[in-house]
Order: structure tokens, then C-alpha cells, then sequence
């Protein structure tokens, strides 16, 4: 095969020596001619730059940026016209550029990509989690996709300057949204990447969650506040501040509505995500799961308004 295009693959890496071997592994195993491998390294105090170089891969190396800033940073070294984020701890599918070849040349499609699957031996954790970021199609328009599995076009991603570099997380968030008036975000499941790096326990899942909501409030004033940010948005509101206070005014409350205002409150957020979730065709253990998961999603995103700011996840 000869290609029309060449293929960047950007791998921002931080202390990975454990997952990136599977991760180069399985891009060397794609069997497209034309791809350049970069890996753009953290600061990492292990193994993972000696790695990246046996496979062959450019290594960058840059302590000082935020995982936007490494993308960036690889994406501006990088000489593919077409290029692709995944993480250091994910494996790419065999079909994964031959999948993805199909939007190479269309100009109605701005990024395409798809959520990353968990692994054949998930946690139900992950398996759960994964429900709520499934789409319902094999191939369907999406507002917004993950950075750990997503494509672009190089002057596609040069119309707005690459990732933002002043946050920390929902970098991909805002990427999205600050492309999508030039064209559609396509999500499709055969251009597959499988996760090994999602939360497998419950108390990895709070930490984690912790961590990616630190950046909501100032990924939403780089983008512009949309409708299906409200849930995000107000979340850590709801939970850190109306909660709280319904439960401070008990007092002065008659003693027979003592509990209604913060069962209320309480209840709120979980209808809100019934709601959401109707059209997912759950069964009911899933859908049992599925809701108390999502109360440590609202605990650890109402934790991120404390968080300390820090460039990569720990």
C-alpha cells in the first residue's frame, strides 16, 4: 500500500516504563507504511525515555509543560500531515490507522476518534464506567472526544493553535469545542484503543476524578459556556455549597421538613442522570451500578475545586 498521508502518532509520557512497552509494542504492529512514532516525556524519573528510544521512537523530553503542552510539543516536531494522540498506557487495535483512513480526506470531518474500551479483564469499575462514555452507535457525531484515542489533521489543528496550555485537564474537552465550527467530531468504535489505565478501584476512581475535574471552571471560560456543561459545572456547586447549606439551615427550619431540603437535594443529581441514562437501555444491575459510581463521580468532582494544581496525574 502506498499512502496519501503521513502518520504522527504523539505519546505523552510520564514515569510509564510500566505501560509504554505494550503501548510502542502494539503500534509497531500497525500496518500502515508511513508512520512516525513520538514520544514526548514529563520529566520521567524511570525508564520510560531508554524505552521510547529501543522502539525506534523521536523522544522530546520538557519537565515544565502540562499534558497540553506535551501534545503540543510533539505535534509541532512531528512531520505527519495527519496526527494522532493515545496515551502511554493504552494499546492500539491492528486496524487502528486502517479505520481511521476513512476521514483522512474528508473535509466535513474536523477529529475523529473513539472512546477507549477497558481491558478483557476490567473491574467492574471499569466496565461500569465505560457505560456512562459508550456511545450508542458504531459511527455516530459526537460533541467532544478523548485525547487518549483522537485524530486531526495537521492544519486542521493549527486553525486553532493546538491544545490550550494553560490547563490542566479538559484540555480535549476544549479542543473539541473550539474546532467544532469547522466542521464534525466523529466517534467510531472500529478506530479502537484499549485502556489499561482507568481507575480499576473505587478508591482510584475518586483520586483520578479528583484530578481531571481540576480544570472544568477554566476550560469553560476558554470555550464559552454551553448547556451540556451544566451537569459538570454545577455539580461541585450543588455538592460543595447547596448541600451544605440546606443542611446549616435545619435549625430554623419547622422540625417535621428538617430532612426534606437535603434529601431533595441529594435525589436532584440522580434523576438528572436517570434521565440521561435512558437512552443506554441499561439492565438493572448495570444501571444499579452504573448510579452508585456516580456518587463518587459527584464526591471527587466537588474534591477538585480544592485540589492543588499539578501537571500530570499522581
Amino acid at each position: 500500500m502506498t499512502p496519501n498521508h503521513r502518520v504522527s502518532i504523539v505519546i505523552p509520557t510520564y514515569n510509564e516504563e510500566a505501560n509504554l512497552p505494550a503501548c510502542l509494542e502494539s503500534v509497531q504492529r500497525l500496518k500502515y507504511p508511513d508512520v512516525e512514532t513520538v514520544v514526548v516525556d514529563n520529566g520521567s524519573a524511570d525508564r520510560t525515555v531508554d524505552i521510547a528510544k529501543s522502539f525506534g521512537a523521536k523522544v522530546l523530553q520538557d519537565s515544565t509543560k502540562r499534558v497540553s503542552g506535551l501534545r503540543n510539543l510533539g505535534a509541532a516536531s512531528s512531520s505527519g500531515d495527519i496526527i494522532a494522540f493515545v496515551d502511554a498506557d493504552c494499546v492500539v487495535d491492528e486496524n487502528w490507522i486502517s479505520s481511521a483512513t476513512e476521514y483522512f480526506d474528508r473535509p466535513d470531518v474536523v477529529l475523529w476518534g473513539s472512546p477507549p474500551v477497558p481491558p478483557k479483564d476490567a473491574t467492574w469499575v471499569q466496565t461500569t464506567w465505560y457505560l456512562l462514555r459508550k456511545k450508542g452507535s458504531e459511527v455516530q457525531q459526537v460533541a467532544w472526544l478523548e485525547s487518549m484515542n483522537l485524530w486531526v489533521r495537521r492544519d486542521t489543528l493549527q486553525k486553532v493553535g493546538g491544545f490550550c496550555e494553560s490547563l490542566t485537564t479538559c484540555e480535549d474537552v476544549d479542543f473539541s469545542y473550539r474546532l467544532s465550527p469547522y466542521g464534525k467530531i466523529v466517534s467510531d468504535s472500529r478506530i479502537k484503543v484499549t485502556h489499561y489505565g482507568e481507575a480499576a478501584t473505587i478508591r482510584t476512581f475518586i483520586r483520578k476524578e479528583r484530578w481531571r475535574g481540576q480544570s472544568n471552571w477554566e476550560a469553560i471560560r476558554s470555550y464559552g459556556f454551553r448547556l451540556r456543561d451544566i451537569p459538570s459545572a454545577f455539580i461541585p456547586l450543588h455538592y460543595g455549597l447547596l448541600l451544605p447549606a440546606s443542611l446549616m439551615v435545619q435549625p430554623f427550619l419547622p422540625r417535621r421538613t428538617w430532612l426534606a431540603l437535603p434529601l431533595v437535594l441529594l435525589i436532584l443529581p440522580n434523576i438528572a442522570a436517570l434521565f440521561k441514562l435512558r437512552s443506554k437501555n441499561l439492565c438493572l444491575i448495570d444501571a444499579v451500578r452504573l448510579l452508585f459510581l456516580l456518587q463518587f463521580y459527584f464526591l471527587s468532582r466537588t474534591l477538585a475545586l480544592f485540589k492543588r494544581r499539578k501537571s500530570h496525574a499522581n
